[in-house]
């Protein structure tokens, strides 16, 4: 028969979402872009990291890209010759010294290709003796809608919706990406030679590659035209003409070993792991036992959160993997396949399905969150659930079960009150998730 592991009445009590709140605080906080940039650019006399430069144009492009870009102008003051800023609607500019743009995520418009035009004319001034100083975050490759003629915005519109209701990863999107733009898949540094660049990547995918960060704007590309055909393939989406037929007929992009890429350092100088660490290290300091699950987890939100749902079970009834009070951390980039004609994303999907399978159950709560802020197409970044959510929803008028049959969680969340929202963080790393299991200890009285 399970043990269920009980403390004595009144020195403990229930995780409160506060907690939950402050975890999360210190994830962000250790993923603070300006703090990332400033680690990782080293100023040497007149040498940014070793690279003598005539001229130096600093790019920052993505949902960190003012704080990033910010960062190194006022490090490197009067040395920048010149500075583009792209970044989302809403979210922090750049410095007054360099020109700041503002684009739709995550779907594009019509800005996103006025950007893409000023990023293309910046780079194809440079010159040899240049040295291009990109900040490159997440969101980057939506930003810059960069479609290889005759592929128009609507076509391109078109190809991105479907993606995103797919439930490919950001891995096969980006794929796809990469063969039908300008700029990605390494066409940047290809249009930035002979100068050299020095990229600083803020990693909000896992494992960091940079070729799959912002759809790898400064990196070597290792997918081909026909992966990218699969990828349409395998998630049944049907092109407009236009993108089919560059996926046909090519060019490729550029791979690795082409001696453009000689002249270009990668320093990854932020990720989702630093956050996730933060998180647990947060955990503890406020009485719970912290276990680290992963900070690689992709696939299915639901599919996470019924394993997340089985592990928390474990716990409350044997104390296994580890006994309570304890902090159930996890990163990485979940993916929904979209079938209902609901509003959400990823993490409140994780969410809505672990209230749902543990309604009822006492003595847990948990957050899952995107980083940057918003989760989705919705001004949420997530939400925070306990036992009692899916009660307080139901009571709220709508059914969560149907919900989430509908991708609705973030209509069913909000009638629960169990939202999470944040506003733009400056940030954007993996996504977080955090479960705290069994009674805490109560802090010491002030």
């Amino acid at each position: 028969m399970p043990v269920v592991h009980e403390s004595p009445p009144g020195h403990y009590n229930v995780p409160v979402k506060e907690d939950l709140r402050d975890i999360f605080a210190a994830g962000l906080e250790a993923a603070d872009p300006g703090r990332a940039v400033l680690r990782a650019l080293r100023c040497e006399g007149e040498a940014i990291f070793s690279f003598e430069a005539e001229r130096v144009f600093v790019l920052a492009a993505g949902k960190a890209a003012g704080a990033m870009a910010t960062a190194a102008g006022e490090l490197l003051r009067d040395r920048v010759s010149g500075g583009l800023v792209i970044t989302k609607e809403g979210h922090r500019p750049g410095p007054e010294q360099f020109k700041t743009l503002f684009a739709s995520h995550p779907e594009p418009d019509e800005r996103g290709v006025e950007v893409a035009r000023c990023v293309e004319e910046l780079v194809d001034s440079l010159e040899a003796g240049d040295l291009l100083l990109a900040l490159i975050s997440g969101g980057a490759s939506a930003l810059l809608a960069d479609p290889v003629p005759p592929i128009s915005l609507s076509d391109l519109k078109q190809l991105t919706g479907a993606l995103l209701k797919s439930g490919a990863s950001i891995g096969d999107i980006n794929t796809v990406r990469k063969h039908i733009s300008t700029l990605k898949g390494g066409g940047l540094v290809r249009r930035a030679a002979p100068a050299r660049t020095l990229a600083l990547l803020l990693s909000d995918v896992v494992g960091d590659d940079p070729s799959a960060i912002a759809s790898g704007l400064t990196a070597p590309d290792p997918t081909t035209l026909e992966d990218a055909r699969d990828v349409l393939k395998r998630y049944a989406i049907d092109p407009p003409r236009s993108i089919s037929e560059r996926l046909e007929n090519g060019p490729e992009t550029p791979k690795p070993g082409d001696s453009i890429f000689e002249r270009v350092t990668h320093i990854i100088c932020g990720g989702g792991r630093l956050s996730s660490e933060a998180a647990a290290a947060k955990a503890r300091q406020l009485g719970y036992e912290p276990m680290l699950l992963s900070t690689t987890i992709t696939g299915d939100a639901r599919g996470a959160a019924s394993v997340y749902a089985a592990i928390i079970r474990e716990v409350l009834e044997t104390g296994n993997p580890i006994p309570p009070p304890c902090a159930l951390v996890s990163g990485g980039e979940a993916t929904v396949t979209v079938r209902g004609d609901g509003l959400g994303g990823p993490n409140q999907e994780f969410a809505l399905a672990l209230a749902v399978e543990l309604a009822g159950v006492e003595n847990w709560a948990a957050l899952s969150a995107d980083t940057d802020g918003n989760d989705g197409p919705t001004d949420a970044a997530g939400g925070i659930v306990t036992g009692s959510t899916a009660r307080s929803i139901r009571e709220n008028g709508v059914d969560p079960t149907e919900a989430l049959r509908k991708n609705d969680a973030y209509t069913a969340l909000k009638a629960g009150d169990a939202l999470l929202v944040t506003g733009p963080t400056g940030t954007n790393v993996n996504d977080l998730r955090i479960a705290l299991v069994g009674r805490k200890r109560r802090r010491p009285e002030a």
